[in-house]
């Protein structure tokens, strides 16, 4: 019998903060389910609440943060989980990718040894030689030209999209069943976005882990996410199939966004088009 429990299963999460003037709740008694292979996008505008949600499925959210609700990932319950145990469950099972890939890498080791050190962290007995071995092949399936030669690079010898490649390789190195990826193409032109969504849509088509992304650019999402999530001030405003919440949606903040960008499929288009030029 097929298991329809969800991958993910979000109820009430609240995410607040105690301040001199009181409580404040940015995110607030958020629910969600995410499929198994299914692409969640989670939309909303600067100070929506959409990273930190992330954060608090990752458990990774800032000192002083306050979080209650249930994160459920295939049945086990995050938030009871101690930090030990939720370290297990952090780029092993659950992977992230941020938006500014220069920041996560550090520039003093190549990006071999970051993808390999990161796999045996999660891996015990995985020697170097076999962990580089591993390196390698995540960096060819992001498509990254020469990988053998290239695993030996610093990352300031890649160009923005190369790097974000180099991320999801290391994402991909994991062998999550969950991917959050964080506005990962907000710092990277037109055509390297295009190129960096497609990658994501094969890596969840191939690999069958569920994906949530978020962003503030419907656009992207109409690319990407079969479901959307529409957050506004820590408010869930609407959710829906994404068919659904483009040609139909039911509140006023998902039209104003709608409206905000008037030419999707134009850019979409722009998008598609350029997409088949090479990797930089």
């Amino acid at each position: 019998m097929t298991d329809q429990r969800p991958l993910l299963r979000v109820r009430d999460l609240t995410v607040g903060f105690t301040t001199a003037a009181g409580r404040v709740e940015v995110v607030k008694r958020l629910g969600f389910d995410l499929a198994r292979g299914g692409a969640l996008g989670i939309v909303g505008e600067s100070g929506s609440g959409k990273s930190m949600t992330s954060l608090a499925i990752m458990g990774l959210l800032p000192k002083g943060a306050e979080r209650t609700g249930s994160i459920e990932l295939d049945g086990t319950e995050l938030t009871t989980l101690r930090e030990r145990q939720m370290q297990a469950v952090r780029g092993d099972r659950i992977a992230m990718v941020f938006q500014d890939p220069l920041s996560s890498l550090n520039p003093y080791y190549t990006v071999g040894t970051q993808i390999a050190e990161a796999y045996r962290a999660h891996r015990t007995g995985v020697t170097r030689r076999q962990a580089r071995k591993v390196a390698i092949e995540a960096m060819e399936r992001v498509h990254i030209k020469d990988a053998a030669r290239r695993v030996d690079h610093y990352p300031h010898q890649f160009s923005g999209g190369m790097r974000q490649r180099v991320m999801i390789a290391m994402t991909l190195s994991m062998e999550p069943d969950l991917i959050i990826a964080d506005e990962p193409t907000t710092a990277l032109d037109v055509t390297v976005q295009a190129q960096i969504l497609d990658l994501l849509a094969e890596i969840r088509r191939d690999t069958g882990a569920g994906l949530i992304l978020i962003t503030h650019d419907l656009a992207v999402v109409s690319e990407v996410a079969d479901h959307i999530v529409v957050m506004r001030e820590g408010d869930l405003v609407e959710q829906g199939t994404a068919e659904q919440v483009f040609s139909d949606p039911r509140a006023d903040y998902t039209r104003m966004l709608l409206d905000a960008v008037p030419r999707i499929d134009d850019e979409i288009g722009l998008l598609r088009t350029t997409a088949t030029e090479e990797p930089r």
